[in-house]
């Protein structure tokens, strides 16, 4: 896999000097950085190894006015080459850069000791051993200390040497595949059109590949790749390189978004990151601090939200809430630095623990349970917690947080940093125990079991709630039952929900709706006089039912009071309805249905005159209600003036 080394040190060290002395290659390639004798932008060079890889340098600015720059190149590099001039020492960017690489997440690396030949051998050995008390306690600590000259050439063999070995022993963490690219340069080429530049720092690329530039989500297609001047038909993890992409121009990217396929990335304004504030700091992070972020190539304003503490002391450590002024995509496991406004100088980093929006709400009666699941994140996330446990008490963390939101599988990946098979492993696993479900095979959906529990107990609540105030009705259609706490849930999970509660026997279907399986219909007193009234008076009349509104002044009983009576009777069955007010007893409607279906069976079709004769002289307008009803319930069907059987 390719290795990117990156220079850090304070400006007119060196560095810019002694890269080219290693590779040939002037990094400053600006009209200013030439005139003014600094390096302003970034830098890129390459040198060939003695094993046949090549080796990316990336090399970064040194004046305080550039660290934002600085920042920028050091986000994807593997090792780290401290530059301190031995006629100056350690010099305040020396502080500095070393506190960014820290938080940045680099863990390996040496010092170069520069300008060696203009000293005398006493002070050389003094300020090496003033360098590496320096470094005390640092990631460098115990770093080897190589004195080198550019001019001479002195030590530089012994450096080359050393990188070499370094490159050989550079371990690489495990990251989720997921192409990002931060791009740090773009430009236009003639005859190519728009190029952008950057360091890949996970996934890979191709020739031909659709791909967008977030946050903005822009889309674009890759026309040519190239890494250090040579063309490529793929380019991936740790390499430099350029990509010529199409339908953009230059003025629709910007220093800082990220390269990435489509739907893998997922912006968001809102960070939690394990964050912490430097020994050196010169004051405590307040709650709602403004400060400058730096994540990967960009750089914007934010907000530190406290979430357990009204402030970050120096050499505090703390799962905090970044309210970014702009929405930015990360990786859960991405590293990002905190510069203070006044001073401007570094403050703090960390590690992003979650890199969506979670909201956080003091009031809410879970949010000490929330936020201690929130803060075991990074615990979890670690390369010995993955490889003793495995990713599944991490997913299962993330999905709990999720809620009822649910999370897909291309969230999950970008929130957990896990590749696919891992990834994929932990949630068969957390399926398996029922600790997590997919609702949506197609779209890769999953849920915490806790959460799905949580709405189907809130979906009983809502037939409870309804039978109690509908104590006469059977059962409840669909949409009522939805209502309220399926309102954010994706209508599969919304179905997953009824369907197992179905398949629990918990709810039970009813024709086209739903009651618990505990529901039983009980009638008050008065409503079974009513009942039994109602049901004796439509019997009692068989083919000329009453009129309902008459039985009802009868029975002194209003038809606000009848109506879920009146449905019960329908619903057991009891009462047939015709029309309304106008309904007949089940038994009778069964024997005028058996003599219509006699009826077609020695007829073609039936009128209204068939009709009353079949039921001895009934009365126009019951047989007209009869007429329709049969037509209404597809009983029959109408031709001109007469009707055919279905049936047949």
């Amino acid at each position: 896999m390719p290795i990117i080394l990156g220079t850090a040190g304070h400006i007119d060290h060196g560095k810019t000097t002694l890269v080219r002395a290693l590779t040939g290659i002037d990094c400053d390639r600006l009209d200013e950085e030439k005139k003014r004798g600094i390096t302003i932008e970034l830098g890129f060079a390459f040198c060939d190894l003695p094993n046949g890889e090549r080796l990316g340098i990336v090399d970064v600015p040194g004046h305080e006015r550039f660290v934002k720059n600085m920042v920028a190149g050091a986000a994807g590099i593997d090792f780290v080459m401290l530059v301190i001039a031995a006629d100056e020492g350690i010099m305040p960017q020396t502080r500095e850069h070393v506190e960014i690489c820290s938080l940045l997440g680099i863990s390996q690396g040496f010092v170069a000791l520069t300008k060696a030949d203009m000293v005398e051998p006493e002070w050389l050995d003094m300020v090496k051993e003033e360098v590496a008390t320096f470094l005390q306690g640092t990631f460098l600590d115990s770093a080897p200390i190589i004195p080198v000259s550019a001019t001479t050439g002195m030590g530089m063999e012994a450096l080359r040497a050393h990188i070499a070995e370094c490159a050989q022993k550079v371990r690489t963490r495990p990251d989720c595949h997921v192409l990002r690219l931060p791009v740090d340069r773009v430009f236009s080429l003639k005859g190519h059109g728009t190029v952008i530049t950057g360091t890949v720092i996970s996934g890979s690329v191709s020739v031909g590949d659709d791909v967008v530039f977030m946050p903005a989500n822009r889309p674009s297609k890759v026309r040519s790749l190239q890494s250090h001047g040579s063309s490529a038909e793929r380019i991936g993890r740790g390499q430099r390189c350029a990509v010529n992409v199409q339908g953009l121009d230059v003025d629709d990217i910007e220093r800082g978004f990220v390269l990435a396929h489509p739907d893998t990335l997922f912006p968001s304004t809102r960070w939690l990151v394990q964050l912490t504030c430097l020994a050196s700091a010169p004051r405590a992070l307040r709650h709602r601090t403004e400060i400058h972020f730096h994540h990967g190539s960009r750089e914007c304003a934010a907000r530190v939200h406290l979430l357990d503490r009204e402030s970050l002391k120096p050499g505090e450590s703390a799962l905090v809430e970044l309210r970014l002024a702009e929405p930015l995509a990360g990786v859960s496991g991405d590293h990002c630095v905190i510069r203070a406004y006044s001073p401007l100088r570094t403050v703090a980093g960390g590690s992003i623990a979650y890199p969506l929006a979670l909201p956080l709400l003091k009031k809410d009666p879970l949010y000490a349970s929330k936020l201690a699941l929130a803060q075991s994140l990074p615990a979890l996330s670690t390369e010995e917690a993955l490889l003793a446990q495995g990713a599944a008490p991490l997913v299962l963390a993330l999905l709990t947080l999720r809620g009822e939101q649910g999370a897909s599988f291309a969230l999950l990946t970008i929130a957990s940093n896990q590749a696919a098979r891992p990834l994929e492993k932990a949630l068969q696993d957390l399926s398996a125990k029922g600790k997590a479900l997919c609702f949506d095979k197609e779209a890769r959906q999953w849920i915490a079991g806790s959460a799905f529990a949580r709405l189907t107990e809130a979906c009983l609540k809502q037939a409870a709630e309804f039978h109690r105030k509908e104590p006469l009705k059977q059962g409840m259609a669909r949409p009522a039952l939805l209502a309220g706490w399926a309102k954010a849930c994706p209508p599969k999970l919304a179905h997953m929900v009824i369907e197992r509660a179905i398949k629990a026997g918990e709810l039970v279907p009813e024709g086209d709706s739903l009651r618990l399986a505990s529901h039983k219909i009980t009638l008050a007193g008065s409503q079974q006089d009513l009942k039994a009234a109602l049901y004796k008076a439509h019997a009692q009349a068989e083919l000329s039912p009453p009129n309902l509104k008459d039985v009802l002044e009868n029975l002194q009983c209003s038809s606000k009071d009848a109506a879920p009576v009146l449905k019960l009777l329908c619903d057991n069955k009891e009462l047939v309805k015709v029309k309304d007010g106008l309904y007949y007893a089940a038994p009778v409607m069964d024997a005028v249905l058996e003599k219509v279906r006699l009826w077609f069976t020695q007829h073609d079709d039936l009128d209204l005159a068939g009709l009353k004769e079949m039921l001895h002289g009934l009365s126009r307008k019951y047989l007209v209600a009869l007429m329709e009803y049969m037509d209404k319930e597809k009983i029959t069907v109408r031709v001109g003036d007469t009707r055919q059987y279905r049936g047949r």
